[in-house]
């Protein structure tokens, strides 16, 4: 995992060692580090991912249509603590 400020720059799990636990561990951890907040881009297309983030709290805030290296459509999740919510 590669933190840059507020943003999950790189979050990977070896093929073979996925659902142990190891990612939500690195997440964990990287919400601790960024208690204000964090933001990642993954594929749309990854659904694992986009499930493993939205089920931590992640809410999908911009998409685009493949203006990335991969030439792949991808969306941008972003990770608020309730307490850093203003109330509306």
């Amino acid at each position: 995992m590669v933190l840059d400020h507020e943003w999950v720059e790189q979050l990977y799990v070896a093929p073979g060692s996925t659902r142990r636990g190891i990612g939500g561990a690195l997440l964990d951890h990287a919400m601790r580090q960024r208690p204000t907040g964090l933001r990642l881009w993954t594929f749309q297309s990854n659904i694992d991912a986009r499930r493993f983030y939205e089920e931590r709290g992640f809410v999908a805030i911009a998409t685009t249509t493949g203006d990335n290296e991969e030439q792949a459509p991808d969306v941008c999740y972003e990770w608020r603590p309730a307490s850093a919510i203003a109330p509306s």
